[in-house]
């Protein structure tokens, strides 16, 4: 037993209308009265008017049971059933049982695509598409008008039947001519014969076109095998320059490898080559902006120093002019500024480097000398004298120059200083 006969077996029943449900499970074990309840449902199934026993107490009774059913369907159905897996009651019984519903089944299932198809059918009549109709009107005009110019051509052809009729009758009631008929029979056999001998010069030519074609065929095996053995011998034979070949080729090969080598290098070397360049640029380039900012820097101090001694021009060129003594227009005097040995001044935009604290150096001497000189324009006129310290405050750093300072810069003279001597 399987399972898929138990599902189409249980399957059918239920199609069948057997009032019972039937569970997959009821043929694990022997259920004989099962197995009788389901054969009388199918033998009254298949003929209503059938009497067979219903009494299964006994042993004998189920076994007189089980030959009338499987005796009923063998001369009724022409179904052979095994009574012995009948009388089992268990899954082998339902392959015996199978058979039954199975032609039931399709009987029933014919029955319902007859019916179905009898109502398509039905329905078919009612219904009309001029679409479908139109290829079936076209061949009906074809029809009619063949049926029309046929039958006009037989109604002359029976009009010349009176004519055709004498003939006839004159040509069946001659008799037949015996000569003419063995000549004409004779010419007949000669054409046979004649057919007949073509054929068998064609067969004797198809014979010797068989041979020759046999014999060329033969030819060419044996060049085959000719060229066969000719390529053996060349392939198993060295040829004389093939040591110069592998000597050259090895040479190239070596060739080559030096070639790659010194392509490599030269790759490596460009490369570093660029990425140096490079570097240089950069440094070039480096270089100028730090150059370009130094100068501007320097310019932005020259533009401060300017504007820093333009304003002290300005300054000196606003005293008043006093007839009053020396000591007065030397108090009115600005004082002159004096280079320490690290101080350098350069026209109106000088710098003034160093510091503040005073030392022993040679610039008293300067200062003195200076003094004497600023005493010695005063007596010539207050005029000339604003233009002459002008001119020294300008003149005087670049004739002296940067001295070297023991104890840094001084501390500017007083301005009564040359009232001491």
């Amino acid at each position: 037993m399987s399972f898929r006969d138990l599902r189409n077996f249980t399957e059918m029943m239920r199609a069948l209308g057997y009032p019972r449900l039937i569970s997959m499970e009821n043929f694990r074990t022997p259920n004989f009265s099962l197995v009788a309840e389901i054969l009388k449902w199918l033998v009254k199934r298949y003929e209503p008017q059938s009497d067979v026993p219903t009494d299964v107490d006994t042993e004998a009774d189920r076994i007189f049971f089980i030959k009338a059913v499987a005796q009923f369907m063998a001369t009724k159905a022409h179904i052979k059933l095994n009574t012995k897996r009948l009388y089992q009651a268990d899954g082998y019984a339902v392959k015996e049982m199978l058979k039954i519903t199975s032609v039931l089944y399709s009987a029933m299932k014919t029955k319902q695509m007859a019916l179905g198809d009898k109502v398509e059918q039905d329905n078919s009549k009612f219904k009309f598409d001029l679409g479908s109709r139109i290829s079936d009107l076209k061949a009906a005009r074809q029809l009619a008008s063949e049926v029309t110019s046929k039958g006009a051509s037989l109604y002359d052809l029976l009009g010349k039947e009176v004519d055709l009729r004498e003939m006839r009758s004159a040509a069946i009631a001659r008799p037949l001519e015996i000569i003419e008929t063995e000549k004409a029979l004779r010419a007949a056999i000669k054409e046979v014969l004649k057919s007949v001998d073509k054929t068998k010069d064609m067969l004797n030519n198809v014979v010797s076109d068989e041979a020759t074609l046999d014999g060329k065929i033969e030819k060419k095996k044996q060049e085959l095998e000719r060229n066969r053995k000719r390529l053996q011998t060349l392939q198993s034979v060295r040829p004389a320059f093939m040591d110069e070949y592998e000597k050259i080729e090895e040479d190239l090969q070596k060739h080559y490898e030096t070639y790659v080598e010194k392509f490599r290098n030269l790759s490596f070397l460009e490369s570093q080559l660029n990425e140096y360049h490079r570097l240089e640029q950069e440094r070039f380039e480096e270089a100028e902006n730090t150059l370009r900012l130094m100068q501007s820097k320097l310019r932005e101090e020259e533009r401060e120093l300017m504007k820093s001694s333009l304003k002290d021009e300005d300054s000196d060129i606003d005293v008043p002019e006093d007839e009053g003594s020396d000591s007065d227009m030397e108090e009115l005097r600005p004082a002159k500024p004096h280079l320490t040995r690290n101080g350098l001044m350069t026209g109106r935009g000088a710098r003034f480097i160093g510091n503040m604290q005073g030392g022993d150096s040679d610039e008293t001497e300067d200062s003195e000398i200076d003094v004497d000189e600023d005493d010695e324009e005063d007596d010539e006129g207050e005029e000339e004298e604003s233009k002459d310290l002008e001119d020294e405050s300008l003149e005087d750093p670049i004739s002296r120059g940067p001295r070297p300072s023991r104890g840094g810069m001084r501390p500017p003279l007083l301005e009564e200083s040359d009232n001491d001597f």
